[in-house]
Parts: structure tokens; C-alpha cells; sequence
């Protein structure tokens, strides 16, 4: 049994140097850690079970028998943040450049299926070299393994991708299938095809950082959710999401203690909305004000900056939070916007997380690049998303609400709970200039003075129809606040809307316009 024993423990000792220490260095080198080291900083001290740690490859072509590393590239199990159980996979760059073949997707999937059966996220940590191209159609067989456990996990556990390296090809489609995607600046990168493959099929020059790198997929395309300094950092914000979260799409988001008087009246917020209307202001003023004091954490903050998305806690319940962001493009709805909102409700729909919205929006973006690129299309989706979910949705407008644009942004209409409007409140089929120009044309043609004449019908018109009083009167509106209220009356209202119950229509799914 001894013997046993020392042959256990020296094949633990072997499994757990990877690709050897000179490839260690190298990793450490790029400024990167080891896939142990990054498991072993995200989950709580002690907590790693390890799966499969034995394993090796059965490819016995190129060479490849000769090199049999245990774990074959990948380090797979299960461990625990802030003491709640999380699966785990990390993919290990020292060992044939993190490449993937058979018996390494069969550990990923394996540890995928784990966590659905007993109701937990999975978080990937991904710094891998693509298909090992030795095992040829079972590498490509592999990743379709994965993204059908993907699909099968999306909406019933959290799923969140770290990119922590190199990151192309068909590798890329399973983190863009999660839930979320962290990225790293300057040490990982995500494309399709690479920046020497797009030179020889476009003449297009580009760097990998400009192609592919987090600062791109979190400003540009909108991919990556979170552009991180450093992989600690990443691995630090992706406990923070989990503490918002969930395990499982039947449970409820955890409630942690509150530390925020619930009655706290901010008196600020009389004076955030401007009196000019055209005027900009931040919103993100008004959700500091109103959501549990620090709590607010933004999801994709450099992507359609014209509508801010995160989660926060009101008396320590954890919220999704969307709100127009009057200081960049008025707040306007277009096609980004459209569906980082669209994408972000259905992720707060599918794990139980209450909905809050905050209005001023004077409709969809205007112009011939908007209209043509779909933006009827993509804006249909963020409607789509808010007649769809079934968890609280609470509305407060604060300045305008126009147009379409008031009806898609979680107005009564289209199912949310509660509505309110501050006094500031603007609720019309559109702004008080326009309104006027077509109402009173005739008008202003025989007018003496055109401009006085108009500015005094525009006081008019947003006198008698821009406020919140006629929404109100028909029940629109449940109720016009002061804004120091705002955050008693949703937290009142939270409370009040726990047990939410929705029956729908039975069937297999909904068609989102994609």
C-alpha cells in the first residue's frame, strides 16, 4: 500500500507542473498566470476539487504519442466563491499551447454537465491556442460538444468566459454563447481569423490589439462585456457578478445584508434633471442616488454608452438596472443600444433578477445608417425582451419619453409593474418643438414674428401636453413622485412584487427578431 501510495503522490506532483517549469516561465513572462494559479486566486482558499486530473490524450499520430502530459491541456472541477459552489475550467497554455482535442473537450463538458445537473455556474478561463490540428476532426468534433452544452446550460446556470490568452477560430463561438465575457487588456485577443489571414484575404493591415484585443471587444463590437487591467482584476469582478447572481434559474438572487437606510431621501436628485430640456445631465447621478450606496456595478460601460446596464442591490436585493444616458447621444435608442438592453433584460429575466428602468429618451436614433443597418429590427428586440420577461419590472421617467421610444422602455403597456414619473416628466408622441412645427404650419406661415410666435406655442404645448399629469390621469402612470422618494417607493415595491407569478401562453419559444 505504500508503494501505492508514493506512485499516487508522484503523478499528483507530476500532474500538477503542466507543461514543466520552463513553460511556466514563459507564461509568467507575458505578464500571465498559470491555469492553477487563476483557479486557485478566483475560488476560495481550499475549496478546488479537481476532475480528471489523470487524464491524457489518445492520439498516436505526429509524434504525439511520446507526449502524454496529464491533464492533456485543460484543468477541470469545482470549488466554491464566497461559499457557494462554482465549476470551473481552465485551459493550460503550458501544455500543447492549451490546444483542444478529444479527450480535453471530453473534461470540459464533462465538468459543463456537472454544474447543470446539480445547478451551479461554470466559469471558463480561456487562454488556448484553438483545435489541436493533430487530431483533426475530433478536435473539431470536441468544440461541438461544447457548444451544445452552451445552449443547453444558456438560461438555467450562469455562464461566464474569461479570455486570458490567444482566443480564435471556431473557439471563440462558445464564450460568445455564455452569459458573459471578461477580457484582459493587451494579453488576450478574440477573432475569427487572424490579422495575417485578414492581409492576405482583404490587404487590410492590423494589429492584434486593434483586430481582436478587450478594449475593442468591449468599445466596438460590443463582444466582451468587461475590458480588465489585469487577469486579477478579472477574476475579482467575475466574484463580484456572482454575488448578484443566482446558482440557478429556480432560485431566487441572493439577498446580502443591508448596509443603506431603505428611507434614505437623496434631496439631490430635485436638482439633477436640468430646467433647460435639451440639457445633458448623467444618469448614472440619479442611480448612485437611488440604488444601496456602492452597489452599483456597470456591465459593458464602453459599448452603446447611450444606455447604461448593470447590476445593483436595493435593500440588499440584487436588480438589473437600465436607464437612457442622456449625456451621450441625448439618450437616444439605436441599434447598439438596442441590444446591449435587449440582451441584458433576457439575462436578468432567465436568473430572477428584478428589472428597474430609468427613462428620458426622446426616441430612436434618426438617419439613413440606422434605418438601413435594421433598426427597426434591433430595436423590436429590446421591445421583445420587455413584453417577454416575467420577473418585476419597475419604471421611473425622469425627463422625456417619447414616441415609440416611450412604449418600448418598459412602459405599463408592454407589462411593467410599476410606473413612475418625477415632475420633470415629458410622456407625448414627440417633442414639443416638432409637435408644434406640424400642428401649427399654417399657423406660422401668416405669424408676424415666426420664432416668437412658435416659442410661445411650444410653451404651450409642453405646458398642457408634455408633463406626466395626463399619463397619470389615464393610469399610465401609477404615480408622480419627488425624486428624494424614488428609492422608498421601489424598494416598497420590490418587497411587494416577491412573489410575482405570470402564466403565459404554452409553447416551445418565442421568435425574437433576431
Amino acid at each position: 500500500m505504500e508503494d501505492r501510495i508514493e506512485e499516487l503522490r508522484e503523478r499528483r506532483e507530476e500532474a500538477l507542473k503542466g507543461g514543466g517549469e520552463e513553460r511556466i516561465e514563459r507564461q509568467h513572462e507575458k505578464g500571465k498566470m498559470t491555469a492553477r494559479e487563476r483557479i486557485d486566486y478566483f475560488l476560495d482558499d481550499g475549496t478546488f476539487t479537481e476532475f480528471d486530473q489523470f487524464r491524457t490524450h489518445r492520439n498516436h499520430k505526429f509524434g504525439m504519442e511520446e507526449k502524454q502530459v496529464y491533464g492533456d491541456g485543460v484543468v477541470t472541477g469545482y470549488g466554491e466563491v464566497d461559499g457557494r459552489k462554482v465549476f470551473v475550467f481552465a485551459h493550460d497554455f503550458t501544455v500543447f499551447g492549451g490546444s483542444l482535442g478529444e479527450v480535453f473537450a471530453e473534461k470540459v463538458t464533462k465538468v459543463m454537465d456537472k454544474a447543470t445537473q446539480v445547478g451551479a455556474p461554470v466559469v471558463g478561463l480561456n487562454d488556448s491556442a484553438g483545435a489541436r490540428i493533430q487530431e483533426g476532426v475530433d478536435a473539431l468534433g470536441g468544440y461541438a460538444e461544447i457548444f451544445r452544452r452552451n445552449q443547453e446550460a444558456s438560461g438555467v446556470v450562469p455562464q461566464i468566459s474569461a479570455i486570458m490568452g490567444p482566443c480564435a477560430g471556431g473557439a471563440v463561438y462558445s464564450p460568445a454563447m455564455t452569459d458573459f465575457t471578461f477580457m484582459v487588456k493587451d494579453t488576450s485577443h478574440m477573432f475569427i481569423t487572424g490579422p495575417d489571414v485578414v492581409k492576405t484575404v482583404t490587404g487590410e493591415e492590423v494589429s492584434f490589439e486593434e483586430l481582436g484585443g478587450a478594449v475593442t471587444h468591449a468599445s466596438t463590437s460590443g463582444v466582451a462585456h468587461f475590458a480588465e487591467e489585469s487577469e486579477e482584476d478579472a477574476l475579482d469582478d467575475i466574484r463580484r457578478l456572482l454575488s448578484y447572481l443566482p446558482q440557478n434559474n429556480v432560485e431566487d438572487p441572493p439577498r446580502v445584508e443591508p448596509w443603506d437606510d431603505p428611507e434614505r431621501a437623496d434631496e439631490s436628485l430635485n436638482s439633477v434633471v436640468p430646467d433647460q430640456p435639451r440639457k445633458p445631465y448623467d444618469m448614472h447621478d440619479v442611480l448612485e442616488s437611488v440604488v444601496d450606496e456602492g452597489s452599483f456595478f456597470e456591465v459593458q460601460s464602453e459599448f452603446a454608452k447611450n444606455l447604461v446596464v448593470g447590476f445593483a442591490r436595493m435593500d440588499g436585493r440584487s436588480v438589473g438596472v437600465l436607464a437612457n444616458q442622456p449625456r451621450v447621444n441625448a439618450g437616444t435608442l439605436d441599434i447598439e443600444a438596442s441590444e446591449k438592453g435587449a440582451r441584458f433584460i433576457r439575462t436578468c429575466d432567465a436568473f430572477n433578477v428584478p428589472v428597474l428602468t430609468f427613462v428620458d429618451v426622446p426616441g430612436f436614433m434618426p438617419g439613413t445608417d440606422q434605418e438601413h443597418n435594421g433598426i427597426i429590427r434591433h430595436g423590436a428586440k429590446l421591445l421583445y425582451a420587455y413584453c417577454e420577461a416575467s420577473v418585476p419590472l419597475l419604471t421611473v421617467i425622469t425627463r422625456k419619453a417619447y414616441g415609440g421610444a416611450y412604449d418600448v422602455m418598459a412602459s405599463s403597456h408592454v407589462g411593467a409593474d410599476v410606473n413612475y414619473a418625477w415632475p420633470t416628466a415629458e410622456i407625448a408622441v414627440m417633442g414639443p418643438e416638432g409637435a408644434v412645427d406640424i400642428l401649427y404650419s399654417d399657423e406660422l406661415e401668416e405669424a408676424d414674428d415666426v420664432e416668437a410666435r412658435r416659442q410661445e406655442l411650444i410653451d404651450e404645448y409642453r405646458e398642457e401636453f408634455a408633463n406626466p399629469y395626463t399619463a397619470a390621469d389615464r393610469g399610465y402612470i401609477d404615480d408622480v413622485i419627488e425624486p428624494p422618494e424614488t428609492r422608498e417607493r421601489l424598494i416598497s415595491d420590490l418587497e411587494m412584487l416577491q412573489g410575482k407569478r405570470e402564466q403565459t401562453p404554452q409553447k416551445k419559444h418565442g421568435n425574437i427578431p433576431i
